[in-house]
């Protein structure tokens, strides 16, 4: 299996964790925060879940599907993880058009976009930098 494919499936399993994670109720404080940072709603895990189930299914089709894959989430994903580290919500999940700009603390601007950028950059890089080669086989 090429780099390009493994990276789908890396992405599709790293997204099925993060849904998974949104439940268990050890990694939210007493306010119900994930990480004491922020709450995933539906909108959050709806995005994540689909994200990885595409990821698994590009992988799973060829080098080309996963490639594409890459090419179109990664702006896409970072693009949010922007706008989210600025405006407090990103529009991948809705959170801009259902609750407009919200303040938080620079930690959690940071924080909980960070995840977005580091996934969306190397979402790019896999895209536009890796699979500019032909895949090995």
């Amino acid at each position: 299996m090429d780099r390009v494919r493994r990276f789908g499936w890396i992405y599709f399993l790293g997204f099925m964790a993060v849904v998974a994670i949104g439940y268990v109720p050890a990694f939210h404080d007493a306010d119900g925060n994930l990480f004491g940072l922020f709450k995933l709603d539906l909108y959050d895990d709806s995005l994540h879940f689909l994200s990885g189930v595409w990821a698994g299914v590009a992988a799973w089709w060829s080098y080309g599907a996963a490639r594409t894959y890459f090419r179109l989430f990664g702006p896409l994903y970072f693009a949010d993880g922007v706008m989210g580290l600025f405006l407090g919500s990103g529009y991948l999940d809705g959170g801009i058009f259902l609750y407009g700009p919200v303040r938080l603390s620079v930690y959690a601007h940071v924080f909980a976009n960070l995840p977005h950028l580091l996934i969306g950059g190397i979402a790019i890089w896999v895209g536009y930098r890796l699979a500019r080669r032909a895949p090995a086989t």
